[in-house]
């Protein structure tokens, strides 16, 4: 019988009623944050700074010498120069670089899990799925699959990428939680055309993006492995582990 438990918090708006003191906290921003997090670190990136607003972004970029970028609503936000694409980041631009990040809802869920206690945080997307997995069967610590969702309503793609974490990984965890079942249900539904699922549910992120011609982005983040690093939370920025 495995002695951990995996939990699956679908809103950051419920990350009060789990407790994360021993916990890998996984961060799932999929549409783009986490996404492009990893693929950034991937591409040599030399870290990568979350912070909460774009103030602290301007701020702490022009102090480091590094890349400001960021978004709010699906927009680059407005005083920065670059977004949330992962296609903005190949490794002609990003190799050795500090990219500080602020976001509408990835960033803000992991300040929140730093406030909790959380003892190590980790980012999670599908292009970075299966070093996900393999980390999390090897640590000794509980898991939270912590879904960024929107402006703290639950989302489609976040659950489908904890579902697809659970499938993976759910024979080395003790998993008796409802929202762990209804991802898990999800990801196996969705099948291996999520792009197409999305779009069949009419899923409101997919609206928003494809709005703004995004096609392209939301099609990298939601297949796996394209940016297999694993990025972790030292000090003050994700670093790859």
């Amino acid at each position: 019988m495995a002695s951990r438990n995996l939990y699956t918090c679908l809103s950051p708006a419920l990350l009060d009623l789990y407790d994360i003191s021993n916990s890998v906290v996984v961060i799932i921003d999929v549409l783009r944050a986490t996404s492009t997090i990893a693929t950034a670190l991937h591409n040599g990136a030399a870290s990568v700074i979350p912070v909460a607003t774009v103030p602290q972004c301007i701020e702490l970029g022009e102090a480091l010498g590094g890349i400001t970028a960021g978004e709010r609503d699906g927009k680059v936000a407005e005083g920065l120069k670059y977004g949330n694409s992962p296609f903005e980041y190949p490794r002609t631009f990003i190799e050795n670089k500090v990219l500080v990040l602020t976001t509408t809802n990835g960033t803000k869920l992991l300040h929140m899990a730093l406030d909790r206690g959380a003892p190590e945080i980790i980012t999670g997307s599908f292009p970075n799925l299966s070093a996900v997995c393999k980390h999390l069967i090897a640590s000794e610590k509980d898991v939270l699959l912590g879904c960024a969702a929107w402006k703290d309503r639950v989302n489609l793609e976040d659950t489908l990428f904890a579902g697809a974490v659970i499938h993976q990984i759910k024979s080395h965890f003790n998993i008796h939680c409802d929202s762990s079942a209804v991802a898990e249900s999800m990801y196996l539904e969705a099948g291996e055309d999520r792009f197409e699922f999305m779009k069949a549910k009419n899923a409101t992120h997919y609206h928003r993006l494809m709005k703004y011609g995004l096609e392209k982005d939301i099609r990298y983040c939601l297949t796996a492995d394209g940016a297999n690093v694993l990025p972790i939370f030292k000090g003050d920025r994700l670093v790859i582990s």
